[in-house]
């Protein structure tokens, strides 16, 4: 597949990986300018009708998904039998490939990554789609560590039967759940009891169940019950430990039942992992509905009858004689107030009077010494405000200035500063969304920009401060909102007539790419000249368009036979040795041929000379140096 481009716009760079069912390689998408993960369907099944319908079916419900930890699918397609899904490609590593090299994660980098997988979940849950092959080799970690959810789609296509039948893909069967292995029904339920699996991976580093044979390990999770977590690694909280087992029970009605009660419970456990969870069964409230008959009149006279009569009698002699006891102590108290409240009267307005001091923004720990000087009562409520120091007094009451008795109660509020809200992970999210979800846990907008990106538009890129660090409430968030990728368009350059090296590099210098390169012969052209382009010059194209080039071949010039003729020079007038020469005329430099110092007394005056070539040609003639006025042709 390398090198080939499905849908004439992804092009196979490299293979990354592979499955049961798939392949998976890196693609360059010619469009967008970015690299993505395709998922091609291996031969084999090309031809099981309903698994390609389910496959087609599945994959554009998982490409309907989006959200920040499940791998995004941009689109599903198929070109001569070959099925595909492209996906998001991620920088990182597998699940599987971290506790590997780990040996097992902390209590506190399992309860960060299987938050992020039951939020994937969750999301998936909430479109009714159902992962059913939740596994470590199906959880990428990327480079930032977020958690990512994959293999939306295919692992949906394989049916029960599918899994069964297919060798390839049976090794999942380590985090099927119970009712996957007998082929039952399955739901948001299965999935679950597949995370709580790799929880328990994640936590001792070993699977619960492994055995010499698929069938065994599908039993083992039948009707077997997994070593405890805590027996393996002595180390683990005990309410993850109790997370992971309600997770992996046999019933379907005694596990989380959603994956917003598990989400809850693992909230619980980040904010404190020593946080002993109260897990609950849930056989009661599954318990099979019952008809209850409703409640009648004689029903209720009949609970009455039940009381006792004779203490309700007993109950109305005690009313009464409490009532009488009630009206001697007033009577006492009247004639005791009536002969003490001249006293009282006079130590209440002769008590000393102080005036209340201001306090506002003083520290807790002065106002306690000036109450204590003052004599007065200090009554202490606290507040979060994220405007006064810890500790410092926000408001007061009586406020300053006001007189009051010794002994008077003095209230004041003191900040407990700014109270510190978690951020929320704005990334991938809507820019519409992003303003309700920031004012719903107490935080503002910051500054927006908008950047091009590879994402669809009004969507966030980045986000400062970075999700889950704790900030103080209404800090102002900023973040990047994508403006869709950047398409740059130019006019196509007339390319025919240039060298292929030339066209290279206008490509080259306008962004755009060379695509394939076909000789051909032409009548036209010299060798290595381009003859025709794909696209034609002046059409407007986008930047990183592919053009292909046909190129004149390499003439094969056929040599005509070379042959010689004999000429004769005639030096009868002249006498003694002369120097005759005979010069090629050629249109760079004339060729010297032949030259001879000639004896005419000893050697005759008639000199025979050979000459080869082909064609017309015409030579020139000297003696001692003098050329002949009219030059020599032959015709060979």
């Amino acid at each position: 597949m390398i090198g080939e481009i499905l849908g004439n716009r992804y092009e196979i760079t490299e293979k990354i990986g592979g499955g049961g069912m798939s392949i998976v390689y890196k693609a360059k998408c010619n469009l967008l300018k970015r690299y993505v993960a395709v998922k091609i369907l291996r031969r084999e099944f090309v031809t099981d009708k309903d698994l390609i319908e389910n496959f087609k079916r599945e994959s554009q419900s998982a490409a309907s998904m989006s959200h920040p930890n499940i791998v995004n699918v941009y689109d599903v397609g198929e070109t001569e039998e070959i099925y595909y899904i492209v996906m998001e490609f991620v920088e990182g590593k597998t699940l599987k490939e971290l506790i590997v090299e780990k040996g097992n994660l902390s209590n506190k980098e399992t309860i960060y990554y299987a938050r992020h997988i039951a939020f994937a979940l969750k999301h998936a849950h909430d479109n009714h789609i159902i992962h059913r092959d939740i596994k470590p080799h199906n959880i990428l970690i990327t480079e930032d560590n977020r958690a990512k959810v994959t293999d939306f789609g295919i692992a949906l296509a394989a049916n029960s039967s599918t899994i069964v039948n297919k060798g390839s893909i049976i090794g999942s069967v380590h985090y099927f759940s119970p009712e996957q292995a007998r082929g039952g029904y399955t739901d948001e339920k299965s999935d679950l009891y597949s995370l709580g699996v790799v929880m328990y991976e994640m936590v001792t580093g070993r699977l619960p169940f492994d055995g010499d044979s698929p069938i065994n390990v599908a039993l083992m999770h039948v009707q077997e019950e997994a070593i405890q977590l805590s027996v393996i690694n002595p180390n683990i909280s005990k309410g993850l430990e109790e997370v992971v087992l309600k997770l992996m029970k046999k019933d379907q009605a005694e596990r989380y039942q959603n994956t917003s009660e598990l989400i809850s419970d693992l909230d619980k456990l980040k904010a404190n992992l020593k946080e002993d969870l109260q897990i609950e069964s849930n056989s009661l409230a599954n318990s099979p509905t019952k008809i209850i008959s409703v409640v009648k009149d004689e029903d209720i006279k009949k609970n009455v009858k039940r009381s006792n009569p004779k203490k309700k009698k007993n109950n109305d002699k005690i009313v009464i004689a409490s009532a009488i006891i009630l009206a001697l102590a007033v009577t006492v108290v009247a004639l005791f107030s009536f002969f003490a409240i001249e006293d009282f009267l006079k130590d209440f307005f002769v008590n000393e009077e102080v005036t209340i001091p201001d306090f506002i923004g003083m520290d807790i720990t002065n106002v306690e010494k000036q109450i204590r000087e003052l004599e007065l009562n200090l009554i202490i409520n606290e507040r979060y405000d994220s405007l006064v120091e810890e500790e410092a007094v926000i408001s007061q009451q009586p406020e300053k200035g006001m007189i009051v008795k010794k002994g008077f109660d003095v209230s004041v509020v003191i900040s407990k500063g700014a109270r510190l809200i978690e951020v929320p992970d704005l990334v991938f999210k809507s820019v519409n969304d992003v303003p309700f979800i920031l004012k719903n846990v107490g935080l503002e907008e910051g500054e927006i920009t908008y950047e091009f990106s590879s994402l669809p538009i009004g969507t966030v890129i980045t986000q400062s401060p970075r999700a889950e660090i704790e900030v103080a409430e209404n800090t102002k968030i900023n973040y990047v909102v994508s403006k869709g990728p950047e398409i740059v368009t130019l006019i196509m350059p007339n390319l025919v007539g240039t060298s292929i090296e030339s066209s290279k590099a206008t490509l080259g210098r306008l962004g755009l790419r060379l695509g394939s390169v076909r000789e051909e012969d032409s009548a036209d052209y010299d060798a290595g000249i381009v003859t025709s382009q794909s696209v034609a010059a002046t059409t407007e194209i986008e930047e990183g368009t592919v053009v292909n080039l046909v190129v004149s071949k390499k003439k094969e010039v056929t040599e005509p036979p070379t042959k010689t003729r004999t000429i004769e020079i005639n030096l009868g007038n002249l006498s003694g040795t002369v120097h005759v020469q005979i010069f090629r005329i050629l249109e760079e430099e004339n060729k010297e041929i032949f030259s001879k110092h000639h004896n005419i007394d000893t050697e005759g005056t008639v000199i025979r000379v050979s000459i080869a070539g082909t064609g017309v040609q015409s030579f020139d003639i000297y003696i001692d140096g003098v050329k002949e006025e009219i030059p020599l042709v032959l015709q060979f």
